[in-house]
């Protein structure tokens, strides 16, 4: 087994043990970060790799989110939670199958122009369909359910290994399933033929349709493709938050996205939940440790103190700002850099060429066949007379 299969069984491990070991603040943060690390992974595909600039991610977020919720929920179809997820999904799909013709027509600014309206088009409709999204007060989120288990604190009674499995600890392991899964498809498409065709749509148009790649059916197959990871990441979020409400996902949220793929690394996976984690972990940490940081006051402070949201804000912008003149790749770059680093000291520097040439091996410069002298110098044995 590779050193990379170890250490990916390894993080397996550890990230399955975690529930036992932490209190239910930090799990909520983990939970957050893997729903984050979803929608970031569909939007790394979508502006990372197919080049495509959006800027209504946190539509398709609240898609899947209200979409769970109704078809989960009363008023409502009242589905089986886990099919009521898979068709939100699916919903999340369609919508941005609906929007696809013109994301594969436009690009750049005018795409980020146009899903821009999606945000508030999405925020109007959110505030007065009363029925379908509860109007500004939103609505509670049905628990997940699989086979008779609710995913909540007391029904029923859960004790593992003498640790109490609150509704934290048991959203755990299906957020880490479907962060699992959704991790598996985006590698596995980037690597793929869709993922080259995405790359070279990327690099030149032009030359990607001289190759044979359907420009337009590409691009509207990558925002699809990014709508569902986003309609996945909305279920996730609001699961976690159990209540939804239509002014979170407004045009914060989509310019957060853009900030965790930046900071991570366009057009990478690992990137993309590694910035997702940093921006999702940043507010509430310094939320939590408001009190004891210089210069953050703690929330609801009176004043004009700033609070830790604002703080974390300037922080990861003021992160995006070095990203980008700096380190162009994110942190999967410097990540990469510092394992080639690691890997050049175990081995030692490679050895020029012109000590190799001044060095030779002790074996050739010992042999008479390898001397240039020997090989060099005519043959000194008499010849045989011939009769």
């Amino acid at each position: 087994m590779s050193r990379r299969a170890v250490a990916a069984v390894a993080a397996v491990l550890l990230l399955c043990a975690l529930p036992f070991y932490l209190g239910a603040f930090w799990l909520q943060v983990g939970l957050f970060s893997m729903a984050a690390a979803l929608g970031a992974v569909g939007l790394t595909l979508l502006t990372g790799t197919a080049g495509q600039l959006s800027l209504g991610h946190a539509f398709f977020l609240a898609v899947g989110a209200y979409g769970y919720v109704w078809l989960a929920g009363e008023p409502g179809p009242g589905l089986p939670p886990l099919l009521a997820l898979v068709l939100a999904v699916c919903l999340s799909g369609v919508v941005g199958g609906l929007f696809s013709p013109v994301a594969g027509r436009v690009r750049g600014v005018y795409l980020g122009v146009a899903t821009l309206a999606l945000v508030f088009l999405g925020h109007h409709v959110m505030l007065n369909a009363d029925s379908l999204t509860g109007g500004f007060n939103g609505r509670s989120v049905p628990p997940l359910s699989v086979g008779g288990f609710t995913f909540t604190a007391t029904d029923p009674q859960l004790t593992l290994l003498g640790v109490p499995f609150g509704a934290e600890e048991r959203l755990w392991y299906p957020a880490l399933a479907l962060l699992g899964l959704g991790w598996f498809a985006a590698r596995n498409l980037l690597n793929g033929r869709p993922g080259q065709a995405l790359t070279a749509l990327r690099d030149s148009e032009t030359a990607a349709a001289v190759l044979g790649v359907p420009v337009a059916r590409r691009r509207s197959a990558a925002f699809v493709v990014s709508s569902m990871y986003a309609g996945l990441a909305g279920v996730l979020l609001a699961l976690v938050f159990r209540r939804i409400v239509p002014d979170y996902f407004g045009l914060t949220l989509s310019i957060d996205y853009l900030a965790m793929i930046v900071i991570g690394g366009l057009g990478s996976v690992a990137g993309a939940a590694a910035g997702a984690v940093f921006v999702t972990a940043l507010p509430l940490l310094m939320a939590r440790y408001a009190d004891q940081l210089p210069l953050v006051a703690a929330p609801g402070a009176p004043g004009h103190a700033v609070g830790p949201t604002e703080a974390s804000r300037y922080l990861y912008g003021a992160a995006v700002v070095l990203v980008l003149l700096f380190a162009p790749d994110g942190l999967s770059g410097l990540a990469r850099r510092a394992g080639a680093l690691v890997r050049r000291r175990r081995t030692g520097p490679p050895a020029s060429p012109v000590d190799a040439a001044a060095r030779p091996d002790s074996a050739d410069s010992s042999s008479p066949a390898s001397s240039p002298t020997a090989a060099s110098a005519p043959d000194q044995r008499p010849k045989e007379r011939t009769s």
